[in-house]
């Protein structure tokens, strides 16, 4: 019988990916990264594969999830209190990068033209529950 892997986990870049490999490899779960070498070399490719997937055995898989779990990923502010969506109260907020405004878009192109990394990103917090976007005051 062969192990087969099993995705649990997708980030955007592969140092999210790495801490929380580390984390389940210290469990005694192996471990798999996927693309996160391609994405080291162009992340700006990272949304349009799917980012570094973390994969583990299919028999692993109900710890490492649990583990997962276990490990709050939704944000908190300066002082280290969960942020609440104003419209809907939940905490289950994520910080992501947007570009909305023309000083963004024109580092993306900066960016894309001479394979560098942008070197402005606006950054907004979404609602997962009623995807609510908006910025701390």
């Amino acid at each position: 019988m062969s192990d087969t892997f099993k995705t649990i986990a997708r980030f955007q870049y592969s140092t999210e990916a790495q801490i929380i490999k580390g984390r389940l490899e210290a469990d005694g779960i192996q471990v798999f990264l996927s693309d996160n070498l391609t994405i080291d070399t162009d992340p700006l490719v990272s949304n349009a594969i799917g980012g570094v997937k973390l994969k583990v055995l299919s028999k692993d898989a109900l710890k490492a999830q649990h583990i997962l779990d276990s490990i709050s990923k939704y944000s908190i502010d300066d002082a280290g209190n969960t942020i609440s969506c104003p419209k809907c109260k939940s905490e289950k907020i994520e910080l992501f990068s947007t570009i909305k405004d023309a000083k963004s878009l024109f580092w993306f192109i900066f960016g894309v033209l001479f394979s560098a990394l942008p070197f402005y990103t606006r950054h907004k917090y979404k609602c997962e529950a009623c995807k609510t976007e908006f910025d701390l005051k």
